[in-house]
């Protein structure tokens, strides 16, 4: 179904950026994709958006996804790009805006928001209160599966859903230190999965959240109280929102997507300046460091015993047992015995303790190491 650009001067206030067409009444997932000077790539990005297929690579019904785009203060042909595309593919139900944003308010926080409210918003509408969200980037390719897959995990029970995001191989020296990292926060969730096991996010998992794909449910994106106003690193303020709340978050790696890794990013934090950080560092020969492993499994072997203590707060709490996770955390054991009566969600309770572990004698304690070692002690950790 074609539909028409809506154009919007200055800041938006409660216009809606996609109201010309109404959500089909079999609207499933509303996918959203924030572009600013995005021309080059923008059609690819779209053609593996249009091209979605379920489990036997059947194409999938296009009535029940959508797209909405918004390009935001964009200087390139990238909202001509896009509309030129939708009068090519008049079927794919992708909805199109533009907007230029104040200074104040040209970021991926505001841009992020405002598309997940507008999809909140037409799922709501159409009779879909548990209809999924999925956000993802103008410089991304989504995997062939990637909407279907996001349905399935939605399915088996889960509030959002964590997108495993990868990035083209290349020769240079940034990305040996990216493939570390990976590797380092891989076994890290790894051993999340051995010590303190998830029923909802069991392994094989990953460790990836982030808005390049992250999808949710409506019920849960109201309930955590919408996508945090935040310039940059919103996903993350968002994926940690979930956390608090005890939402159940999989980090599927079923759900896949490809994207760049241009260090001449569109905000001042995220993964391209994390790129340009370790370009600095192969410069000036710095050693890429990490938690030391025996400090990760302190960490994940206390807070499944603590999770036990949180979940018996209504009877009787096991004192000695709390007692010992303080010490090992090296955290106040009255400080402890209080808030694990006080906090509702576990996720809250575990934020504050990690808090005040970073803020007393653990940061001291437990110093950071060459993230070789860290990974070579991990695996060790893990094979035991």
């Amino acid at each position: 179904m074609q539909t028409y650009p809506t154009e919007i001067n200055g800041t938006p206030g409660n216009q809606f950026l996609f109201s010309k067409t109404s959500p089909s009444s079999t609207l499933r997932v509303s996918v959203i994709v924030p572009v600013r000077n995005e021309a080059h790539h923008l059609a690819d990005t779209l053609d593996a958006l249009r091209n979605q297929y379920d489990a036997n690579n059947i194409p999938l019904d296009p009535a029940c996804y959508e797209v909405l785009l918004l390009a935001n203060n964009c200087i390139d042909s990238s909202y001509e790009v896009a509309t030129r595309y939708q009068d090519q593919y008049s079927e794919f139900s992708l909805h199109i805006a533009q907007v230029h944003l104040q200074p104040a308010k040209a970021n991926i926080g505001t841009v992020r928001r405002l598309l997940m409210d507008e999809a909140y918003r037409r799922l709501t509408s159409s009779g879909q209160p548990n209809g999924i969200i999925a956000s993802t980037d103008g410089d991304t390719i989504v995997d062939g599966q990637w909407v279907h897959s996001i349905m399935v995990e939605i399915a088996n029970g889960n509030d959002a859903v964590g997108g495993r995001i990868l990035t083209h191989p290349d020769q240079s020296q940034v990305r040996l230190y990216h493939l570390r990292d990976v590797m380092y926060r891989t076994l890290v969730a790894k051993a999340e999965a051995q010590f303190d096991p998830s029923l909802h996010d069991p392994w094989p998992r990953h460790f990836q959240h982030f808005g390049a794909s992250i999808a949710v449910t409506c019920r849960m994106y109201d309930r955590v109280g919408r996508l945090p106003e935040k310039p940059f690193l919103e996903d993350e303020a968002f994926y940690r929102a979930l956390i608090r709340m005890d939402a159940k978050v999989r980090k599927s790696p079923l759900v896949k997507v490809y994207t760049s890794t241009r260090t001449q990013g569109r905000v001042a934090v995220g993964f391209s300046e994390q790129l340009r950080y370790w370009s600095t560092m192969t410069e000036t020969n710095q050693c890429q460091l990490a938690q030391p492993a025996e400090a990760v499994i302190t960490q994940l072997r206390n807070r499944q015993q603590l999770r036990v203590c949180w979940q018996q707060r209504t009877h009787s709490i096991q004192l000695p047992l709390l007692q010992r996770i303080a010490n090992e955390l090296l955290i106040d054991f009255d400080w402890l015995a209080a808030e694990i009566r006080q906090n509702s969600f576990f996720g809250s309770l575990w934020e504050k303790v990690e808090e005040k572990m970073l803020m007393g004698a653990w940061a001291t304690r437990w110093q950071p190491v060459l993230i070789t070692k860290a990974i070579q002690d991990l695996r060790a950790y893990l094979a035991s």
